[in-house]
């Protein structure tokens, strides 16, 4: 268990005063056995003249923020504050917690979960040479009797060990063909070839944004941006966490804020200015994470 709190700064800057349009943020965790939110502030430079909370489809908190149209700044500076605890889930959870049909891998889901999963078990991106479907079926045949728990945390620690971590500020992620071509990624990039691999086993699978913490070791990677991984549905085991970024299993170390089925979904903060192409000056991103008091 630990108490937390983490302040995300965004800000942008723009050569010339612009207009704002609406920003969609994704920064607010909901309370969950695994995490308890004591308090959440949101402050924004300029004030926008609406600020409207809401859920979507996959239930994550979402916050909008609009301005007059009158309104011209040449900054938008957008401060997010948590303080929580996190009760991580600890290891992996063990094969008898498993359903007994999804202990051998790969496995189907029965008749009651399929309907509820079925899209997000399914390859969302194209893989005409099928690098990914091979690279997957390497974990088969690499895990002795193919159980299920041991070829996800095989897949999760390759992953660590084989792709080079390069940080990349721009939006959007690489699609998981690029990833293996390329042999680089950032912490988006891993959890898409992850996600892809295990769907084309028609496994589910989701992709989680949210913020890495207790960084004492100097060797995990993605501190001081948001952090992205991937959730696992598991008969019996239920939405088991992965990141294969560091090699982390079960959630530990992992604040989750939104989960998607596509990272294109889980974007921290979008949105857009009214101006020119080149008025646009800068980004600058900071999370930082510390012990909060109990």
């Amino acid at each position: 268990m630990s108490r937390i709190k983490i302040v995300h700064t965004t800000e942008y800057r723009y050569r010339s005063p612009v207009g704002l349009t609406r920003h969609r943020l994704m920064l607010r965790p909901d309370d969950s056995h695994d995490l308890r939110l004591h308090k959440a502030e949101l402050e924004v430079d300029p004030a926008p003249s609406l600020i409207h909370w809401t859920h979507d489809a996959y239930d994550n908190s979402i916050c909008y923020l609009e301005w007059p149209e009158r309104l011209r700044a040449e900054r938008l500076r957008i401060v997010s504050t948590l303080d929580l605890t996190h009760h991580p889930d600890g290891p992996p959870a063990p094969v008898y917690s498993l359903d007994p049909s999804a202990e051998a891998f790969p496995f189907s889901y029965d008749l009651e979960d399929f309907p509820d999963v079925a899209r997000l078990a399914e390859r969302q991106l194209r893989d005409p040479a099928r690098a990914v479907h091979a690279w997957a079926r390497r974990f088969v045949a690499d895990v002795r009797d193919a159980r299920t728990l041991a070829v996800l945390e095989a897949m999760t620690h390759a992953i660590k060990a084989e792709f080079r971590y390069q940080a990349r500020h721009e939006e959007g992620a690489q699609t998981a063909a690029e990833t293996l071509a390329l042999g680089s990624g950032t912490c988006r990039d891993f959890a898409v070839l992850m996600m892809e691999a295990l769907r084309s086993f028609g496994v589910a699978t989701r992709f989680v944004t949210g913020y890495l913490y207790d960084d004492t070791s100097g060797a995990t990677r993605g501190g001081g941006s948001t952090h992205a991984w991937c959730g696992v549905y598991l008969p019996g085991a239920g939405w088991v966490e992965y990141d294969p970024t560091n090699g982390l299993i079960a959630g530990a170390n992992l604040v989750r804020v939104g989960m998607t089925r596509t990272a294109a979904q889980a974007i921290p903060v979008a949105g857009g200015y009214i101006g020119d192409a080149g008025d646009a000056e800068g980004l600058f991103v900071d999370v930082t994470v510390t012990g909060a008091p109990s």
